[in-house]
Order: structure tokens, then C-alpha cells, then sequence
């Protein structure tokens, strides 16, 4: 009998932690989600470690449900990261072909993009990802696996996403402390693409939006190819605290209003319409206007898709991506977000719909777990590579490895 796999998944946010343990049967495309932890994130500040005691006990809380829905013990999982302090950018890498015919192995493919990685990073950075875009083999360009092929001269263009060392110390540390092991760090709007985006939207050219609490991630993509990726320092918690100035109201109560009562649409409401804080809670005094609530929800958001357009511009794509914009994360479950994206961006917009998993709770399905849905897919990915190859996939600090691993999961 074939062996079944478990893959393990940790999802570090600014608001919640969320864990999940997925069986990964052979033959079966879909995970089966057997374990769901979340738990209040504290510690974590826009995707940044600000408090590793608190940000240990979140992670444990959010393990403890996960295992006892379980039954399995979580000993190594996969880990999001988030936070602006991410960087996004472009590189080269140039090689001879080794062998005496010509003809390009994988072993060449990887020392393309292993040349790829030697840029000049800011002081105490390291690299996350390297991500392949395409291939040029001597003067033929736009390849997307040239291994096989032949030629002399084997050119890559890729994506590097960097973050502080620091900051990559801080988080694997409190992954540490509650005795798991990292099998890899992804950066959270990748691995929301994993769960949210097909290979179609990819290739037609889509950007995926993960508006969480206290960060928004995107990445950008077309004919198959990362183009961009850039995580904004702000979310739906600057939203919350809009409304706790606006209603002048305490942040707790500014979140159930958010919550219950929110709305991306101003003109579906009247004057006259209006919310008795009192309702929610009984320390409160007065009512507030239902259009105003939704005034500040709109322009906050029109603040966050005005940004993402801005990126867009840079990259010359500014309403030209023919699959739109998938909205994923906490923040997108926001009524009316979808058109007030479709007028900002000038897109076709969509609420992200996830992959397909059996799951013990329907609630893994939520735009809200795209993240941790997407590092199961990740490492699901990683898991077929090492069966097929039989290479040894190390963790974070194995160079080689990450390579082979970021090429095998970006090929179209």
C-alpha cells in the first residue's frame, strides 16, 4: 500500500494564526484538510514580529486546535510571510551549457538561476525566492523549461523577493519555539495564488489581491510568468481604525460595526438610515449613520486599490490584464468591494474562489484561509517534486534546493 503523506501549514497573520494539517493521498489531486487551528494573532504588527512571547503563545494556541482536530502531532510545517518589508525585484542570470553535445540539463537550468541570485542585497537581507520567468537560449527567447533543448548559451530572467534577515530569524525563532520545524518560508500573497488562481488566469494575465488585517499582498501575473509581487502596509484593520475615529467609538466596537454593518457602497443607503451603537454594545451611547460608515469603508479602499494601480502603471499593465483582479483575505469579504475594484482598477474583478479540498470544516474554504490553503498546495508541489527526482529538499537555509523547488512550482 502506497504511503499517505501529511503536510502541515501556518499561516502568520497580523490578526489571526491559522494552522492547517492536511493527509495528501497518492493519486488524489485534492488535500485532505483533517486539522484547522486559528487563533488571535498578537505580536504580529502589519505582518512584522513586534513581541516573540506573544507571537509564540498565538502560534501554540492555533497548533493546540489543529492537533486535537487532528490527531496528529504538527512537528514541521510550512510558514507564511507577510509584511512591506518584502522586496520585489528583477534579475539575470548568464551560463555556459556544461556538457561537450550542447544540450541543457536541469543541472544547467539551476545554475541559470542559481547565477540569477547573485545581486547586490541590501545590507542584512536575504533571499526568499528566486523565482524563473523565462529562458533564452543562445538567440531564442520566451523558453519556459529549456532543459533538453541545445545551445551554448543559457540566459534567465528572474524574480528575487527579499526580506531582512532579521525579520527571517525573528519568525523561524517563534516557529521554533513550539517545536515545529520549517520545511519553507513562502510569502503569503504566492501562496494565496496557489489556492486562488488557475493555470488559464495565469497565463491570460491576472492580479490577485490579499487584503488582510494589517497588510495587503499582490502579485501580478502573465502568460504563465510572475511579473510582479509587492505587499502594501496597510489592511483591514486601518479600516477598523478609520471607523473608531469617524464614529468615535472604541476599535472593539468599530469592528463589529465593520463587520455587521459594513459596506463598500455608499449609495445603497439613504440618510435616514442609521445603527444604534447601543446594539453592540451596552456601553455605548447614540447612532450613527449607515452612508458614513460606508463613506470611510470606500475611501480607505479606494486608497488601496489607487496604490495597486500605481504598481500596475510601473509595470505598464494598468487595466490591461484580460483574466482581472481576484480579491482573496479577510478584507474582501467586504459587501460591495467588487465593484467599487472593478471602478478603481477598471478590471474585471471576482471574489477568489479556492482550489478544491476536502475539508472537516467548510470554513477552510473562506477567501480568509487562501494563504494557508495555498502553503498546503505549495508543499504539496514540493512533495511530487521530491518523489519524482528523489532530490533531498532541505529547509530554509539550502540554496540549492529552493531553487530547484521555485522551479518546479512556476512552470506553466
Amino acid at each position: 500500500m502506497v504511503k499517505e503523506e501529511i503536510i502541515n501549514a501556518i499561516d502568520i497573520g497580523s490578526s489571526k494564526v491559522r494552522t492547517l494539517v492536511a493527509k495528501v493521498i497518492p493519486d488524489d489531486p485534492k488535500p485532505h484538510i483533517i486539522g484547522v487551528g486559528e487563533a488571535e494573532a498578537s505580536g504580529v504588527r502589519r505582518g512584522a514580529i513586534a513581541d516573540i512571547e506573544e507571537t509564540v503563545t498565538s502560534i501554540s494556541n492555533s497548533l493546540e486546535q489543529a492537533e486535537r482536530v487532528s490527531g496528529v502531532p504538527v512537528q514541521h510545517a510550512y510558514i507564511s510571510v507577510g509584511g512591506g518589508h518584502i522586496i520585489s525585484e528583477a534579475s539575470r542570470g548568464v551560463i555556459a551549457v556544461a556538457r561537450a553535445d550542447n544540450e541543457i540539463t536541469e543541472d544547467d537550468v539551476g545554475r541559470a538561476i542559481e547565477a540569477a541570485s547573485t545581486i547586490s542585497l541590501p545590507q542584512n537581507h536575504e533571499i526568499l525566492h528566486i523565482i524563473p520567468r523565462n529562458f533564452t537560449v543562445d538567440n531564442q527567447s520566451g523558453i519556459k523549461n529549456p532543459a533538453g533543448m541545445t545551445g551554448v548559451r543559457l540566459e534567465v530572467e528572474a524574480i528575487i523577493l527579499e526580506a531582512p534577515s532579521s525579520y527571517v530569524k525573528n519568525l523561524v525563532r517563534c516557529v521554533n519555539r513550539v517545536n515545529v520545524e520549517v520545511d519553507d518560508l513562502v510569502v503569503a500573497p504566492l501562496a494565496a495564488a496557489q489556492a486562488a488562481l488557475s493555470k488559464r488566469q495565469k497565463e491570460l494575465g491576472v492580479v490577485l489581491i490579499n487584503i488582510g488585517s494589517g497588510t495587503t499582498g499582490v502579485v501580478i501575473y502573465e502568460e504563465g510568468d510572475l511579473l510582479h509581487s509587492f505587499i502594501l502596509p496597510v489592511g483591514s484593520e486601518h479600516i477598523t481604525n478609520d471607523l473608531a475615529i469617524g464614529l468615535r467609538t472604541s476599535v472593539d466596537v468599530a469592528e463589529k460595526v465593520k463587520l455587521e454593518y459594513g459596506s463598500a457602497t455608499p449609495s445603497r443607503f439613504n440618510r435616514k438610515d442609521e445603527i444604534n451603537l447601543q446594539n453592540l454594545d451596552e456601553k455605548e451611547e447614540g447612532v450613527v449613520s449607515s452612508r458614513q460608515i460606508a463613506e470611510v469603508i470606500e475611501a480607505r479602499l479606494v486608497e488601496i486599490f489607487s496604490l495597486i494601480n500605481k504598481e500596475l502603471k510601473k509595470i505598464d499593465r494598468a487595466g490591461k490584464l484580460p483574466a482581472g483582479a481576484v480579491l482573496v483575505g479577510g478584507g474582501a469579504k467586504l459587501p460591495g468591494i467588487v465593484e467599487l475594484a472593478k471602478n478603481e482598477l477598471k478590471l474585471p474583478v471576482r471574489l477568489g474562489a479556492l482550489r478544491e479540498a476536502e475539508a472537516v470544516i467548510e470554513e477552510v474554504n473562506d477567501p480568509s484561509y487562501a494563504t494557508a490553503m495555498g502553503l498546503i498546495f505549495w508543499g504539496m508541489g514540493h512533495l511530487e517534486e521530491q518523489k519524482s527526482s528523489g532530490f533531498n529538499i532541505g529547509g530554509v537555509s539550502d540554496t540549492v534546493g529552493k531553487i530547484r523547488k521555485f522551479f518546479k512550482n512556476f512552470l506553466p
